[in-house]
């Protein structure tokens, strides 16, 4: 099946983003119980660059398969098939939101391989760090998550203010500060 990119999050409305989100086939992992545990020698560097033993991994349909294989459980990141579980070293969160939208009430954001993602109910927003250095974590799935670069928590905090509210948004009825706790 040839690859198709998401539609343009700019131009896009919420229920053609909605429909791209429906209409995307995910591996059923939850269903999978490999009995075989090893080690993918494979890395997520906090700017979201993958390597494999080292190297960068710079194919991005290789990428955008391998994040499709995430989960994260109470002993860390694994890459999962229906034979094998393969941990993978995640520096800090596998996914980087890369831009965001406001489409009807919702916040939308597009992440490094190529998903989008609606932030609301399953998809909840965090903040984490301090005030001097924040930063915004958005629910993927399968207990990962994508942090906001920098421009996209610019983006998100210049909403917020400009909906005078102080730091927080809400996105799909849900409401989130954008203020970390600590």
């Amino acid at each position: 099946m040839p690859y198709q990119p998401p539609p343009d999050l700019a131009s896009a409305s919420l229920l053609e983003i909605a429909d791209a989100v429906a209409a995307r086939k995910l591996p059923p992992l939850e269903q999978w119980t490999p009995a075989e545990t090893i080690d993918s020698h494979m890395r997520i560097a906090a700017n979201g660059q993958w390597y494999h033993q080292g190297t960068p991994i710079t194919r991005p349909a290789m990428v955008r398969a391998f994040s499709t294989l995430l989960l994260r459980d109470e002993q860390g990141y694994w890459l999962v098939t229906p034979q094998c579980r393969q941990s993978i070293e995640v520096e800090d969160a596998p996914f980087i939101a890369i831009d965001m939208q406001i489409k009807d009430k919702a916040l939308v954001f597009a992440l490094n391989t190529d998903e989008l993602v609606v932030a609301g109910p399953g998809h909840d927003l965090r903040a984490e760090g301090d005030a001097d250095c924040p930063a915004i974590y958005l629910h993927v799935r399968h207990g990962c998550e994508a942090r906001l670069d920098r421009s996209t928590w610019l983006q998100l905090a210049q909403y917020a203010l400009d909906q005078g509210d102080d730091l927080h948004i809400s996105s799909a009825g849900q409401r989130y500060s954008l203020a970390p706790s600590a």
